[in-house]
């Protein structure tokens, strides 16, 4: 009963923060206006060390919506949870985790925001490797290590900024020289670790390893989306340079997640790499120049892609924590309130008019065509989209559509608890879309362009459908495009033979290297050498010190008389 109440009270008292922290948004955004909370607690002669938070409509709306997602998932952990032996060591994992990401949040110092980056990385380690097999540890390595060398960017970048003289990131936002171009980097290969850009994005599928309510918590609000956010926040900064680069690699993030999805089989590393997609598509468009349109994206995908997951674990659970989804099928008669939110959130997902995917991805690729950005740009931008359609239909397809390929004893059942969070999710995924884009956006966006671009998105979200059907459709005896092209489909299932390069091709040559090193210097010649020599030589001295210590009068006597013996031959 104890921990019952304990997921309870802390959903209730997350959801009332995460009201009031919107409702302060509001109001910071109504009268445009940003509070800073500065707290000294140590001062050493001119050393200030410092606490500060920063309160405007941007941390007050983004830290409402984690915290409202947050009561969420520990509503729905309550059931999910139900038989684990150590759920209230969950609970806590979850609620640091919550922590860290308000603390990383809220803070314009950069030390401030190493506190909650770092906890993201260490809590975020601890839950991938929660269920504790090798499998799970193997993900938590990678995971944790990928995500050092962001930390360590902004270790860097901390002593960078002892060049000027503060750690508050505002004040050097408008500074044109230098030494800037050095931070920009760091920040940025901080936040493509953190948010798994290429090369670093293996590890967000590996991440899968985590129960499912972390998952929906990571992938929808918290750890991935901090390295977008820190880069929203330092916009200003990046726009003084050009930053076509990491503008193609988000670009080729966002394509290569699309197409690993539509090969991909696993439930949640569907959904991982369509959050991998949707974070790239934010990246794109942060690096086109509008990073109040990523924003917008981030916040409206949080809830989608909240739901989505929570649906997702709720099919896993009564599948008998089945996540191959060709064991599924025929589940919309047995789950219909389930599947009716999870339908509702790939609709979102896709971009389908009117629900809240709809109004940021729509404007977001409108802006794009606007730009004037090259073919190239434009054609993946638009294509990655229709392959955002093709693996959210391929995915009801397998789910639902197919005639039952499940197990026979199934136990299929529907939470109170997890619907309760899953209803309130539906609400946000339907109208977050409209509502955050009526208060961040004070004047109605209007862009005047050709009717086929204008419909062109349309188009594409069509066509998607269209091939995600026919990639879907499997019987005996058909053709199919994946054996046929075996190695090709190995090649784009695979993320580009991303996780292997990342694991295997970088630890091995280092394991070997080691090993030789350990093997030679360690335990071979350097420990008789250096070790074992120098130990025999102190042995033989201790040795002849002793005997000269116990037999001081005999040698004293020998000596005398040899040298006066060498002295009278002389």
């Amino acid at each position: 009963m104890k921990n019952v109440s304990m997921y309870m009270l802390s959903s209730f008292f997350l959801s009332i923060f995460g009201l009031l922290m919107v409702m302060m948004g509001m109001f910071f955004l109504y009268n445009d206006s940003v509070y800073m909370l500065d707290w000294e607690f140590i001062t050493i002669n001119s050393v200030l060390m410092t606490l500060t938070f920063i309160f405007d409509w941007m941390s007050m709306f983004f830290c409402g919506c984690v915290f409202f997602i947050s009561s969420m998932v520990v509503l729905y952990s309550h059931s999910y949870m139900i038989s684990d032996g150590n759920k209230i060591r969950f609970l806590y994992l979850v609620l640091m985790f919550i922590f860290s990401m308000f603390m990383m949040i809220m803070s314009p110092n950069m030390i401030s925001i190493l506190i909650g980056w770092d906890g993201l990385g260490l809590v975020s380690y601890c839950l991938v490797i929660y269920f504790q097999n090798f499998k799970s540890h193997s993900a938590g390595m990678l995971t944790i290590l990928t995500n050092r060398i962001g930390d360590v960017a902004i270790l860097l970048s901390i002593s960078w900024m002892m060049n000027y003289g503060s750690w508050h990131y505002l004040y050097y936002l408008n500074i044109f020289e230098g030494w800037v171009f050095y931070l920009m980097i760091l920040l940025i290969l901080a936040g493509f670790t953190k948010s798994a850009q290429i090369p670093f994005s293996s590890w967000l599928p590996a991440a899968m390893a985590a129960p499912t309510p972390v998952s929906a918590l990571v992938h929808s609000s918290t750890l991935v989306t901090a390295g977008v956010y820190l880069l929203i926040r330092f916009s200003d900064m990046l726009y003084m340079f050009n930053c076509n680069f990491f503008l193609i690699l988000s670009l080729m993030t966002m394509f290569m997640s699309g197409l690993g999805a539509n090969f991909e089989f696993d439930l949640k590393k569907i959904i991982a790499l369509s959050t991998l997609s949707q974070l790239g598509l934010m990246m794109t468009i942060l690096f086109l120049g509008f990073p109040y349109l990523s924003y917008f994206h981030l916040l409206t995908h949080a809830f989608f892609k909240a739901l989505l997951f929570l649906c997702a674990g709720l099919i896993i659970h009564v599948m008998n924590d089945t996540q191959d989804i060709r064991f599924m099928g025929g589940i919309s008669n047995q789950l219909p309130l389930t599947i009716t939110c999870f339908c509702i959130s790939n609709l979102s997902l896709c971009g389908f008019p009117y629900l809240s995917g709809f109004y940021s991805k729509d404007l977001i690729l409108e802006v794009m065509t606007f730009d004037g950005s090259n073919f190239f740009i434009y054609f993946i931008m638009y294509f990655s989209v229709g392959l955002t359609v093709s693996y959210s239909v391929r995915l009801a397809y397998y789910s639902m559509i197919v005639g039952t390929n499940s197990y026979s004893c199934q136990s299929y059942f529907e939470d109170y608890f997890m619907n309760i969070s899953m209803i309130f999710l539906v609400v946000m995924s339907i109208i977050s879309g409209s509502v955050i884009s009526w208060l961040i956006f004070s004047t109605p966006v209007f862009l005047m362009i050709p009717f086929f671009m204008k419909i062109f998105s349309l188009i594409v979200i069509i066509s998607g459908l269209i091939l995600g059907y026919e990639f879907s459709i499997f019987y005996y005896n058909i053709n199919s495009y994946f054996l046929m092209n075996y190695s090709c489909s190995t090649f784009l299932s695979s993320m580009w033979f991303m996780p292997s390069l990342s694991t295997y091709f970088l630890s091995s040559g280092f394991l070997n290297y080691s090993f030789n090193l350990n093997k030679n210097l360690e335990v071979g010649w350097g420990e008789f050498i250096f070790s074992k020599l120098s130990f025999f030589y102190l042995v033989i001295l201790s040795k002849f010190a002793q005997l000269y210590y116990y037999n001081n009068l005999k040698i004293y006597m020998i000596s005398f008389f040899l040298f006066t013996f060498m002295f009278m031959i002389y």
